[in-house]
């Protein structure tokens, strides 16, 4: 039991180490990584007592595994300790990792080809139809695209888009915190009514709890609420406008002309858009129709600029253009993401999931609370532990069981299924940690953790208790009149 406790000791002191960034003088990457490594030390060196309390769902179903089985054959004698080893070292590590790394080399696909269009003052097309300057008015325009564009591209995506744009946009830091955490909620917004918006709608809708139609029907009112309210919110105090940023390497407009320019928003943003595409057509993970996008654009990025001096050449081709991705935002997802893995393979938000199902039996309760406990812990193991506690049930089985009004909720496109996918998407917005979207605007604008609970969460908690409101009302006046 000690190892178990100490796990969650640890990850709130590596999570507040994050939090206190800048007091600290600690780069959030350098907390992520040790927290990251710690948590599975501590699991490994306490395997057994951790193991035995029985709370980790994933150690169970492994002891009756082929797997298992096979590993026990090919090694006669082995002892149940070293079986435990094997399952974390050999099984979990792995297998999280994989997960991991195609967040990771999607998160650096996606900044790559970002990087790429603005190297190449493709952003500059866009930004310079963008006429006002009223900070009110630019908020709500940057808002609602970013709105649309996560539900077509996914939060992650349109996030590292969108901040890119802002640089080009305001100059003031403090300024281009405020609008690039808006974005933040605008993203998660968007991304939650979309089946393709976000990891955790990818995942109901894989997993058939939802269905594309549906989701996009029941949660878009939602979801706009969740952005709208704030939004609403900050334009009675808001005031002025914004100063845009000189042109820092005027130089560049000398070597990149308007149709390279052109061609570069044209062909990155394409690639983009064709990551649900590549995924659709042939079920492969979304971060090689990145990486398939980037390889294209790596290709005519090098034939558009081989007879451009040595010096134009290397700050415009992808080899150029990689030196100045920003890697450290990489390694605070990998830390943070690996400390999280761990948790779950522990058990502990296994046991968190029992307890929401044991002691609030309420789909409005279980999902809020799942919603602002993924402001802290990564949606996506909530989202799986919900999914591996509730199977999708029948009409038939509902009907059949105890709480036929109660199940009925988990039958597919159930209420519980669609709350889910609202609260997991935009649950994360409460904090600049909470959703993929959140790190990476943390990372790229440096955004201090401090400073977004005091200007933000409390706008992000006005927006997601404003669209579980909705949503409340939406059912009744559907189902209930």
């Amino acid at each position: 039991m000690t190892g178990f406790i100490l796990m969650v000791v640890v990850f709130i002191v590596g999570y507040t180490a994050i939090a206190l960034e800048h007091p600290l003088k600690v780069d959030k990457a350098a907390s992520s990584l040790l927290l990251g490594v710690l948590i599975w030390t501590i699991f490994i060196f306490d395997i057994s007592g951790i193991l035995n309390l029985g709370f980790s769902d994933a150690w169970m179903n492994f002891k009756n595994s082929s797997i298992l089985t096979a590993y026990k054959t090919s090694h006669p004698g082995i002892d149940l300790l070293e079986q435990m080893r094997y399952f974390v070292i050999d099984n979990q590590i792995i297998e999280h990792l994989g997960s991991i790394s195609e967040i990771l080399f999607f998160l650096l696909g996606a900044m790559t080809i970002v990087e790429t269009i603005d190297q190449h003052q493709g952003f500059k097309i866009i930004t310079d139809k963008i006429n006002t300057n009223n900070k009110v008015k630019l908020l709500w325009i940057l808002s609602i695209l970013t709105f649309f564009m996560s539900a077509l591209l996914d939060n992650l995506t349109t996030t590292i888009v969108m901040v890119a744009l802002l640089r080009k946009l305001i100059d003031d830091k403090k300024s281009r915190w405020f609008f690039a955490s808006m974005i933040v909620i605008a993203a998660n917004a968007g991304g939650a009514w979309s089946p393709i918006g976000d990891v955790t709608t990818i995942m109901l809708w894989i997993g058939k709890q939802i269905t594309a139609g549906n989701i996009m029907a029941m949660v878009f009112l939602p979801s706009l609420f969740n952005m709208i309210f704030p939004l609403v919110v900050v334009s009675f105090f808001m005031k002025g406008t914004v100063k845009r940023p000189k042109n820092k390497d005027a130089s560049f407009e000398n070597f990149t002309t308007l149709g390279e320019q052109r061609l570069m928003l044209v062909m990155g943003i394409g690639a983009l858009l064709f990551v649900p595409v590549f995924k659709t057509v042939t079920h492969l993970p979304p971060y090689m129709g990145m990486l398939f996008g980037l390889g294209v654009l790596w290709v005519t990025t090098e034939l558009l600029h081989k007879n451009k001096s040595f010096e134009d050449k290397r700050k415009l081709t992808i080899i150029g253009v990689l030196r100045r991705v920003d890697v450290p935002t990489i390694f605070f997802f990998l830390g943070i993401l690996s400390a999280v893995a761990a948790l779950e393979s522990a058990g502990h938000l296994h046991l968190m999931s029992n307890f929401l199902d044991k002691h609030v039996h309420n789909i409005y309760g279980i999902n809020t609370a799942i919603g602002l406990l993924s402001s802290i812990v990564d949606n996506v193991p909530l989202t799986a532990g919900a999914m591996g506690m509730y199977p999708v049930m029948t009409h038939a089985m509902a009907q059949a069981s105890m709480q036929p009004e109660y199940m009925h909720h988990f039958v597919q496109d159930g209420a519980f299924w669609e709350l889910l996918a609202y609260a997991a998407g935009t649950g994360g917005s409460i904090l600049i940690i909470g959703s993929a979207a959140g790190v990476a605007a943390m990372g790229l604008e440096k955004i201090d953790f401090i400073w977004y609970m005091k200007k933000i969460s409390w706008l992000a908690l006005i927006g997601y208790f404003g669209g579980i409101l909705i949503y409340w009302v939406q059912e009744l006046l559907l189902f209930h009149m």
